[in-house]
């Protein structure tokens, strides 16, 4: 499955960590757009381009939380929001996904391992929810044709 991922971290080292640990998960073929903070990633944002996003918290200018909203009023379809952090207290994973409602939470250091492991579930709902995109539109268009 091809995957546009719009990456967001202040850190350029940490960046190309998430980048280089998903491609080695082998979840999907990825495609990168980089952002610096939350400003610079509602410049990059394209809601119709971009599958996926990764995005850390502590972030100058913009954090993740105050991005994550924006692209949540920004986006009517469920875009999926992954939050990539060191922020780890269960107060801020409650925060996180109560309050901006991410779909997955994962905590600094990580593995490519466990990105397969914590993230292959949404992975597997992102391929059926466009398996199940399709066969609609070609239904749609057997019905016109």
């Amino acid at each position: 499955m091809d995957i546009n991922a719009l990456v967001v971290d202040d850190s350029g080292i940490m960046r190309k960590l998430v980048m280089r640990a998903l491609t080695q998960s082998k979840l999907a073929n990825f495609t990168f757009e980089q952002a610096c903070d939350g400003v610079d990633a509602l410049e990059k944002f394209d809601p119709k381009a971009t599958d996926i996003l990764f995005v850390d918290w502590n972030m100058p200018n913009m954090n993740g939380i105050e991005l994550i909203k924006r692209v949540r009023e920004m986006v009517k379809h469920n875009l999926p929001i992954v939050m990539i952090t060191t922020e780890s207290t269960v107060g801020k994973i409650d925060e996180a996904t109560a309050e901006v409602q991410v779909d997955k939470y994962i905590a600094k250091p990580f593995t490519p391992d466990v990105l397969q492991n914590r993230l292959g579930p949404l992975f597997d709902q992102m391929a059926e929810d466009r398996k199940n995109a399709k066969g609609f539109f070609s239904k749609l268009v057997d019905k016109i044709a």
